[in-house]
């Protein structure tokens, strides 16, 4: 296959997302089988040079992305590619004997086989697993042998900083059949998680100084990830379906420089699915008036979602029957809410997929999209940092993914999934109902994620005029932690947290770890704790 051609300037200006017609149908698992029939069996040796554009649908008809060049930092600006990297695309010559990179002979290799068993879709539970999981093999020289198409002399060696091409063409497949980018451009790089790509894209977006927008209350490692590096966060009101656009929009209009002491920001971050902590998930229409603003803003949306595919089935009363769950993969992805991705006209979002809440977070590896200009600096910056994830994940994960489930399997997995935190989300609230002062604690159902945000009212505390937010929010914790249970405060996800004062008092709880049993118990303390503290 030929490299991609090079970055060209993209249409100024901005498009209404509502009235741009795609006429290029979305990708399908079976087209995929398709596709992959007429390019023929994939060849990527140790290092192989690859992109999205090798695995994606043209797109022809689609307008190109706008540049970024006016929000890009200096530092980003100024890396260049790696010589010993981009040597790499050399390899490709048939029949040439490589003195040029440091990559170690796999004769040196301690590791000549790794076998995984995972289970068989649609028998995903632990002991249909141990009765009748299939057993995975990668050997050290699979593909030389013509056994397979990714082994461990690949997967243990160096590698290109998007990732190998194996695990590149799937994550490429997967996120066009989900989210059908609205552009041309669009290209896909592996991470070793959400937070390390978090990091590296603040480096890429941001100086000194910068404020970055998010929720109210958002992700504590987004913001302290941000802390050292002299960014600070801003937060943006919110209600049960996240960031408030209008909030936003009033805020950017009316930015005063020497008032805050910094620019106009131009990077927003969100979790729209299953919100981490609140549990708030952003409507379509939300998602919309929030990519308007950005355009009328000229902001860059960091769309982080983790939680995407733990989207629930819709909260009922517990006596009620639920609604049927979908019968297809084809169904399923039809329920699932638009991502900011699928609606992006401009190439100003970056996307954050991981594989850490659907399979493993010890696996260390995750994925973006974004613009062919985003991709190729966010590159350029793994080439000396990262370098790539680690090889062992990835060939772990190309076993699992693709030998052994394929799209379809996976979209099975994320299904079954689907119904396991339905059913967990729906016990955490059957103890609330059962177990929690509902005059004092109250919350939304949360459509998505593991999280259950309460909301304490305060007002009603006995010491409510005598004691600060905070001070009540410290009693009540350690009177949980002394009844046996640990919740997190509301307060350790303020997004600014050098001068938050609450001025309401939230508790965060997980359904995602304990089994219900200890779920139920957990609530139950908690419960306690709460009466305790407000005299009940």
């Amino acid at each position: 296959m030929t490299p991609p051609s090079s970055i060209e300037t993209s249409l100024e200006g901005t498009r209404d997302v509502e009235a741009v017609i795609l006429p290029d149908l979305p990708l399908t698992v079976s087209g995929v089988s398709a596709r992959r029939a007429k390019a023929g069996t994939l060849v990527a040796g140790t290092a192989a040079y690859s992109n999205s554009d090798f695995f994606k649908s043209p797109g022809e008809s689609k307008p190109k992305a706008k540049r970024w060049d006016h929000l890009l930092s200096v530092e980003s600006k100024s890396r260049t590619p790696s010589s010993l990297k981009s040597a790499a695309r050399f390899l490709k010559k048939s029949g040439i004997i490589s003195l040029g990179g440091g990559l170690p002979c796999p004769e040196y290799f301690p590791i000549e086989e790794l076998t995984v068993k995972v289970p068989k879709p649609p028998q995903f539970t632990e002991q249909e697993c141990l009765e009748s999981g299939q057993l995975l093999t990668a050997g050290k020289y699979d593909q030389s042998e013509g056994t397979g198409t990714y082994d461990l002399s690949i997967a243990l060696n160096y590698g290109q900083g998007m990732g190998s091409a194996q695990m590149l063409r799937f994550v490429t497949e997967h996120t066009e059949i989900v989210c059908h980018p609205p552009y041309r451009d669009w290209q896909c790089s592996l991470s070793i998680g959400s937070t390390s790509a978090l990091e590296q894209t603040y480096r890429m977006f941001c100086e000194r100084g910068d404020f970055v927008l998010s929720e109210e209350y958002t992700f504590a490692s987004a913001v302290e990830t941000a802390a050292p590096l002299g960014i600070k966060f801003l937060g943006i009101k919110m209600d049960a379906e996240g960031m408030l656009a209008d909030t936003l929009d009033v805020l950017l209009s009316n930015w005063d420089v020497e008032v805050r002491g910094a620019r106009k920001p131009h990077l927003v971050y969100t979790v729209p699915s299953g919100q981490n902590p609140t549990g708030a998930t952003q409507g379509v229409a939300r998602r919309k008036a929030l990519y308007k603003v950005a355009q009328k803003h000229d902001l860059f949306i960091i769309e982080d979602e983790p939680y995407y595919f733990l989207q629930m089935q819709p909260y009922t009363d517990p006596n009620a029957p639920g609604l049927p769950l979908p019968k297809t993969n084809e169904e399923f992805l039809k329920t699932l809410i638009p991502t900011y991705l699928s609606m992006d006209t401009d190439g100003r979002v970056m996307r954050m997929d991981s594989f850490s809440k659907v399979i493993s977070p010890g696996s260390r590896i995750g994925w973006i999209t974004a613009s062919e200009q985003i991709i190729e600096r966010f590159v350029r910056h793994n080439e000396c940092s990262t370098q790539n994830p680690s090889g062992i994940s990835q060939i772990v994960l190309y076993k699992i993914l693709e030998e052994g489930w394929g799209h379809d399997g996976y979209l099975q997995w994320l299904i079954n999934l689907r119904v396991q935190y339905t059913k967990r989300r729906d016990t955490i609230l059957a103890a609330c109902e059962k177990y929690l002062p509902t005059d004092i604690v109250t919350w939304n159902p949360p459509m998505a994620g593991m999280f259950l945000w309460m909301n304490l009212d305060w007002k009603k505390h006995p010491h409510a005029r005598t004691k600060r937010i905070i001070e009540i929010e410290d009693e009540i914790f350690l009177a949980a932690v002394e009844q046996g249970v640990l919740v997190s405060r509301g307060s350790w996800f303020a997004a600014e947290k050098a001068s938050f004062e609450p001025t309401q008092l939230f508790f965060r709880a997980t359904f995602a770890a304990a089994s219900e049993e200890a779920m139920t118990e957990a609530i139950e303390r908690f419960g306690i704790a709460v009466r305790a503290s407000f005299g009940l």
